[in-house]
């Protein structure tokens, strides 16, 4: 196949803004010779106060690192240094000084976590291991200091064992029958049967359902494995295999530093009055077509809101889509945007929906009702294509966008990076396939927006990823908004659920 100058551009990395409106476009180099942009602003945390949770053994490692965050830490070859930049230590990254003890500390018995982590019943075991963490949420709410984020250091077995398809090898129980799980989850109590029935309402992974459940106490949250706490790049037999420190304190900081209200950066090609709502749909558990749909806004500024819309008939087995009803989709728009206003409240000139499913015409007339007069709007589809990736090789290519019609294409948002030099993926790239299905927008504009929102990521300091914020965490958001749905106290700030 023979493409032409017309099909092929090379995009430039977009420019992240930093401190005094310094530009970058990798975030190591901004924050570590500018700062963080959110330094000029009044929600700049100098020295954020956090509450630590753990095991005896994982609050002595938390102790260890904090210490350590505040020095640099650097890969000894210096040739590595481009792909795993130097790491300068808080301060001199965020000019706020991490302090190296917590405002409160709440430790919890080892050999009970481990015990109730080793339960047979994924839904047990997962609910008794959060309600020992939720044990020092209760306890922290009695302090008198304003409390930025919390830590929870989590044991990599916890980690390991509490997730939806986890099997525990040698578990402290018999667990239950078929007949009696499908009783439980009815909400039916057998004869001389203690349980509490609300484990079966929420999520079975241990992550996702400890974020929805703390979020009542207004804390954002930082889960750590312990293992990730190790303060050195060697790795015995058995270990689990980690990117070197400096990237570790990279990432961890940075994700610290934003969940305790900073700004890291934000992108510099942003419009201001454009606003960008990946659309995230999750299926209920056992119930066929019951799916729900959640919102994530991303404005100009880099700030996140998350909105949960009605549970109904969204998902079609014969397509395998989710379409909301035209009524649906009116009412998740209007109550994203009435979340903003009551946030922010700055007028919007174009709004971009992205989404994974096709977006139909009844949906889109339903985005269209809701979207503010002289506002625009377009639907955009946006998914990972791995024929795509066989169809082309990216190579030693920058960032290239393929232009296959006047309102499609594919992005390779992942491949060589020209900053590092190679490619810092473990996986073969695979493009983003872009279709803007609604409304009027130039497809290389709209490349270039979903490229600078792979830079979006706070919970991590990398030069890009593979996917725009939008729908990267589609899931995880889902998840944490659909499988629990006896959580009521929900926050619609996205750092509550990175």
């Amino acid at each position: 196949m023979t493409l032409t100058s017309e099909q092929v551009t090379i995009l430039d990395e977009p420019l992240l803004s930093f401190s005094g409106n310094q530009k970058a476009e990798d975030p190591h180099d901004g924050l570590a010779l500018f700062g963080p942009f959110g330094r000029d602003t009044s929600s700049h945390p100098k020295t954020p106060a956090y509450i630590l949770l753990g095991t005896p053994e994982g609050t002595a490692l938390f102790g260890d690192w904090s210490r350590a965050v505040n020095r640099p830490a650097a890969v000894p070859e210096v040739k590595r240094h481009r792909l795993w930049p130097p790491y300068p230590g808080f301060e001199a990254s965020f000019d706020s000084r991490w302090l190296e003890r917590p405002a409160w500390s709440f430790t919890i018995d080892r050999a009970a976590l481990l015990n109730a982590a080793r339960k047979k019943d994924q839904h047990e075991r997962c609910f008794a291991v959060v309600e020992m963490y939720l044990e020092g949420f209760l306890a922290a709410k009695k302090l008198d200091a304003a409390v930025a984020v919390a830590v929870c250091v989590v044991p990599d077995e916890v980690w390991l064992n509490c997730r939806p398809k986890s099997r525990v090898a040698n578990p402290t129980d018999s667990g239950l029958s078929i007949s009696a799980k499908r009783s439980r989850k009815a909400g039916q109590f057998e004869l001389f049967d203690r349980y509490n029935p609300d484990q079966y309402q929420l999520s079975p992974d241990f992550r996702r359902q400890l974020k929805a459940r703390t979020m009542r106490f207004d804390i954002p949250l930082q889960i750590v494995r312990e293992s990730t706490l190790r303060l050195t790049d060697d790795k015995a037999p058995g270990m689990r295999d980690l990117t070197p420190l400096s990237d570790r304190m990279w990432n961890l900081a940075t994700a610290l530093y934003y969940k305790s209200g900073g700004k890291p950066w934000k992108l510099s090609t942003a419009r201001e009055g454009v606003c960008y709502v990946g659309l995230a749909f999750r299926r209920t558990e056992g119930q066929g077509r019951t799916a729900c749909c959640a919102a994530q806004m991303f404005l100009d500024s880099g700030d996140g809101i998350v909105f949960l819309g009605e549970y109904g008939p969204w998902y079609s087995p014969e397509d395998r889509q989710f379409h909301l009803s035209r009524q649906a989709a009116s009412s998740l728009l209007s109550g994203v945007l009435q979340t903003y206003q009551s946030l922010h409240g700055k007028p919007l000139t174009e709004i971009f929906l992205h989404c994974r499913s096709t977006i139909s015409d009844d949906e889109f007339a339903g985005y269209s009702e809701a979207c503010p007069q002289r506002c625009k709007i377009v639907g955009v589809r946006v998914r990972r294509d791995r024929f795509g990736a066989r169809l082309y090789r990216v190579g030693k290519m920058p960032v290239t966008f393929l232009r296959e019609s006047a309102t499609g294409g594919l992005l390779y948002a992942a491949g060589f990076k020209p900053r590092l030099a190679t490619y810092d993926g473990w996986e073969t790239p695979a493009p983003l396939r872009i279709d803007v299905q609604h409304g009027e927008a130039n497809i290389n504009t709209v490349a270039m927006d979903i490229l600078g929102l792979t830079k979006l990521n706070y919970n991590a300091c990398h030069l890009g990823e593979s996917q725009p914020v939008t729908v990267k965490f589609s899931d995880a958001v889902g998840e944490i908004l659909v499988s629990n749905p006896t959580v009521k106290d929900l926050r619609p700030n996205f750092k509550y659920y990175i």
